[in-house]
């Protein structure tokens, strides 16, 4: 009996990936979203098959507290829904740097950092060049600045990319 449910559920997700939406060989745009003070990111995704893509985001925020910028990759897996509609999750990680200028009695200078990052979210693919996107981006630390980087982020975006 468990044989044949193996066997139904390799089945079923070998006819999911065969049947999955062609998506696009690459897309730029923003990114959109809010949780640790990066509020934008320009974004790059480039498909590597016929369902998966990597995605690379570079943030930047300046604020009156600090300066800071991201780097984040992340590999995603893509899987059709209906009408246009995709919904995908991934992981990743990446890094990037702090500053805290000119903040009286504030002697803390910043550093760098580390994070893994996990991805789901769903996309629309409209008829032209044009690919709309809403995803969660839990965060968390690995290595580097104590004072900004060991805490779990919860990264919500809006996406919006052209698509080529």
């Amino acid at each position: 009996m468990k044989v044949l449910k193996i066997l139904f559920f390799f089945s079923l997700v070998g006819t999911v990936s065969m049947n999955a939406q062609e998506i696009s060989e690459h897309a730029l745009g923003l990114r959109l979203g809010d949780s640790d003070g990066f509020g934008a990111e320009i974004s790059y995704q480039k498909s590597i098959g016929r369902s998966n893509r990597v995605e690379f985001d570079l943030g930047w925020r300046d604020s009156r507290t600090y300066d800071a910028f991201k780097l984040a990759a992340l590999y995603q897996w893509v899987r059709p829904i209906e009408g246009g509609f995709n919904w995908y999750y991934g992981v990743g990680g990446g890094l990037g740097s702090v500053d805290f200028p000119n903040i009286p009695g504030f002697d803390d200078e910043g550093g760098l950092f580390v994070f893994a990052a996990g991805d789901i979210g769903v996309e629309y693919k409209f008829d032209i060049p044009l690919l709309l996107s809403l995803d969660f981006r839990p965060e968390i630390g690995v290595i580097g600045y104590d004072g900004f980087s060991d805490n779990f982020d919860f990264d919500i975006g809006l996406g919006v990319r052209y698509t080529f």
